[in-house]
């Protein structure tokens, strides 16, 4: 088997990642939910790419702007609000209401882009920011109404949401008191289930195809990593996790009767150790 793809030249939202096991680090570090009055915000900007005011908000990340623009919030996934019939994820209208109170219609954001400025639905990317420097995905996470979410290449400040889950899931915040979004066995997913989801599992076999490596956590689930992101795993070879505990975290679908997960970073594996702010440097 080859081993995975080393990334080439400069990419200052790519960190290389020595994985001498698996490991289940979220984050390495406590700190507050909340910013105190006066302190400093928490996961401020780099800079600002642009403003708009907020014209409806559709649920936890997702919102439209004055300008007929429809935002996707980079870094986070919220409940999700049902759709054609389907129910409503547990909390997942507490979850629209937060970002609601947050950036309800009327309200001035800056947006902060990433790499990539749309996902596949013709949706904007940005990280949010309110005039006083709160950032939004930031103070969602740390209030616990969505799970830390990493898309590459949109890799930028994902040391620090990380850090704000983790307060979050340790004060059974939010969504991290509800039995739905803890993490599930592998081995005991119903063939029903759908949707975002964390799975803990050990990896019983690692396969090859033409456009992807397959991790097998039980019979009947498999995590999916496309070739084209290997790049972000660098310093590791698929084999070396043969046998190891993983979490990962994403939306589970099923194809050819098998239950699947797409994950394209190994911070969705729980596999890479967040870098601790004055130490390691992203």
């Amino acid at each position: 088997m080859n081993a995975w793809i080393s990334a080439l030249g400069r990419n200052d939202e790519i960190i290389k990642t020595t994985l001498p096991g698996a490991f289940f680090v979220w984050a390495l570090w406590v700190s507050p939910a909340t910013a105190l009055p006066g302190s400093a915000p928490e996961c401020p900007p780099s800079r600002i790419d642009e403003y708009a005011v907020v014209a409806e908000v559709f649920d936890g990340d997702t919102l439209r702007l004055s300008d007929g623009r429809k935002l996707r919030l980079i870094g986070i996934n919220t409940p999700e609000l049902g759709r054609d019939g389907e129910p409503n994820d547990p909390l997942a209208r507490r979850a629209q209401q937060a970002l609601i109170r947050l950036a309800g219609p009327g309200t001035r954001l800056g947006l902060r882009y990433g790499r990539e400025r749309h996902d596949r639905y013709g949706r904007l990317l940005a990280h949010l920011f309110l005039t006083d420097g709160t950032n939004i995905q930031a103070q969602l996470l740390a209030d616990g109404w969505g799970a830390a979410l990493v898309v590459p290449p949109n890799l930028w400040q994902r040391a620090c949401y990380a850090g704000r889950e983790t307060d979050a899931r340790r004060q059974r915040a939010g969504i991290w008191a509800v039995a739905h979004y803890q993490p599930r066995q592998a081995a005991s997913l119903p063939p029903w289930i759908r949707g975002f989801h964390i799975v803990r599992g050990r990896v019983q076999r690692v396969g090859n195809s033409r456009s992807a490596v397959w991790l097998n956590l039980s019979a009947d689930f498999a995590v999916r990593i496309p070739r084209k992101d290997l790049i972000y795993f660098t310093g590791t070879d698929p084999l070396a996790l043969t046998g190891k505990e993983l979490m990962v975290r994403g939306w589970i679908y099923k194809r050819k009767g098998e239950l699947r997960m797409t994950v394209r970073h190994p911070a969705s594996l729980g596999l890479e150790q967040v870098p601790i702010p004055g130490i390691d440097r992203p």
